[in-house]
């Protein structure tokens, strides 16, 4: 039976589970490579080019994990959404840089929408590479899309309840990929909770709701992710005491992004930017100073 590379970094903290769904219902055999730490950093940043920022070298280091453990390593292309809603290069641009550095077989889908280039074509093409018939896949992409429309409506409920509560109320704006990883921001997120600070993540809005929300901001954007997030902003701002924004250097959309709102929002802000270099012990200060200014409680 083949067996499904998946690197737990880029595309998996926004398809991840439904990849998962997707492939359980097609009883697929695949393996997650682990939760980032500094080995797999570290391969990524021998691997990638100086140029290249923390998330993807990250993202290749974990390429790098999975090489040798599974048949095939899960690598789509994303590039739009329609209606100027970019991504980054780096989505554009991850398939054919793993192709290039790595030897490994490759299951591959494109996201396209301008093209006609849908998510439900490309697991279609997926399945039968693996050898599933077309009822088997529709039967899987609907079970997995039903799933995951569940997600996002109850993600979505958690973030309003959360405006409601009477904590400290903080959005961290920033990419999943980020957010959640444990070597670029899941540190800063547990410190916050630890302290008492009731955490709002941009990411678990619906982006059908924030996306649109982002012109109030900017209404020349068009990275779409970058849209989503300030969108966040605009939708939860009379209703949270501050924003922390996380980014791994040198994102170009996030650099753009986060700076139109930093100039426009009324209310305290934070900006993390992430290298390979950065200690948490440098980051704890500053938040430390900033929820001080919010007026939150520290526990030691």
């Amino acid at each position: 039976m083949n067996r499904v590379g998946i690197p737990r970094s880029l595309f998996y903290y926004y398809y991840g589970n439904f990849w998962q769904d997707f492939f359980d219902s097609l009883n697929i055999s695949y393996i997650i490579s682990p939760v980032s730490n500094q080995d797999i950093v570290n391969r990524g940043i021998k691997i990638a080019n100086d140029e290249m920022c923390l998330s993807l070298k990250n993202y290749l280091g974990h390429v790098d994990y999975l090489k040798d453990k599974c048949d095939y390593i899960l690598v789509p292309r994303i590039s739009n959404f329609k209606n100027s809603n970019q991504t980054c290069t780096n989505f554009w641009a991850a398939y054919d840089i793993v192709k290039n550095k790595f030897q490994t077989k490759l299951l591959h889908y494109n996201i396209d929408l301008d093209k006609g280039k849908t998510l439900k074509k490309g697991l279609y093409k997926i399945g039968k590479e693996l050898g599933k018939t077309k009822h088997q896949i529709k039967k899987a992409y609907k079970y997995a899309l039903i799933k995951e429309k569940k997600r996002i409506k109850k993600n979505h409920i958690i973030n309003l309840n959360k405006l409601k509560s009477d904590k400290t109320k903080i959005l961290i704006v920033g990419h999943p990929y980020n957010l959640y990883d444990d070597m670029i921001g899941k540190d800063i997120l547990k410190y916050l909770i630890k302290n008492n600070i009731e955490v709002i993540y941009s990411d678990k809005f619906d982006s059908k709701i924030t996306n649109p929300l982002s012109k109030k901001l900017s209404k020349d954007l068009y990275f779409k992710y970058s849209k989503d997030n300030l969108g966040s902003i605009v939708y939860s701002e009379k209703n949270i005491n501050g924003v922390i924004f996380i980014s791994s250097f040198p994102c170009a959309p996030d650099s753009l992004a986060n700076e139109l709102a930093m100039r426009k929002i009324k209310i305290p802000y934070l900006n993390l930017v992430i290298d390979d270099s950065t200690s948490f012990t440098g980051l704890e200060t500053r938040l430390e100073s900033f929820l001080d200014m919010l007026g939150g409680k520290l526990n030691d």
